[in-house]
């Protein structure tokens, strides 16, 4: 089929479209550091093309957010986080395709709602919590880097886990944005076969829906930048934190 061909098999309408652009360009708002929004693209994505289906369509368009979200901000990378979380969030993303694979759509979805609800849940327990032991616990880490990358193969959700993670141990504004920034670059392109071989999510097809987005996706990021630069640290682990919540109720009641 051409290239036109291809996208006029997905059938979609022109509302359609619009929420597909308006979820892209929060793709790339959320890349560039405005954390928490990104369950808007989760759930439009999700109601148009399927819970499953939706999360082979968005990779590739996360990847590509996160090479641009690695060059910006690389040089705050902490990399002692990300080689405490990067192993068991492996392990979680193989759990993940295993169960995945075979389950029901309902059981999906319900899995999804479950998770951030979960993070969200403890997000505020860890927020309101004087101790320091939480963040620090080897046990806390390889519990939230396991279901980080269980969440991240299940339904690209694992965006409210790393939030709570790096709200925990409290990173200012730029190393929170640059170290989620490569963890997730180096898990998202780990996923990318699991995706083409085994689910059959990403295809030539999807590729072509990508195609067409990924100019959505470098406007949004920089446009994010701008408004990033503009948010203090402390109100910007404020904005992370109440736009989380309200992310997870949306999940749990969509």
């Amino acid at each position: 089929m051409s290239y036109l061909q291809i996208l006029e098999s997905y059938h979609l309408t022109a509302l359609q479209w619009i929420a597909i652009s308006i979820a892209v360009f929060v793709l790339g708002l959320s890349k560039s550091g405005i954390k928490g929004i990104g369950i808007i693209i989760i759930l439009v994505l999700a109601f148009v093309f399927g819970e499953k289906a939706s999360t082979g369509i968005l990779l590739p368009m996360l990847v590509v957010a996160d090479i641009l979200a690695v060059i910006y901000y690389n040089r705050h990378a902490q990399w002692q986080y990300i080689f405490k979380l990067l192993p068991w969030m492996v392990v979680g993303v193989l759990v993940g395709v295993w169960v995945g694979n075979d389950i029901s759509e309902l059981l999906f979805k319900r899995i999804m709602a479950v998770i951030i609800i979960a993070s969200v849940i403890v997000m505020f327990y860890s927020e309101h919590r004087n101790s320091t032991s939480l963040p620090k616990s080897k046990l806390f880490s390889s519990a939230m880097g396991f279901l980080a990358g269980f969440a991240t193969m299940i339904g690209n959700l694992a965006g409210p886990i790393a939030n709570i993670y790096f709200l925990a141990v409290r990173f200012p504004k730029n190393e929170f944005i640059g170290t989620v920034a490569w963890l997730f670059f180096i898990i998202n392109v780990f996923k990318l076969p699991f995706h083409i071989f085994v689910w059959h999510t990403v295809s030539k097809e999807t590729l072509v829906l990508n195609s067409v987005m990924v100019p959505v996706v470098i406007i949004g990021f920089f446009m994010g930048v701008s408004i990033v630069r503009l948010i203090s640290n402390l109100n910007y682990r404020r904005f992370v934190l109440i736009v989380t919540a309200l992310g997870g109720i949306l999940m749990l009641f969509r």
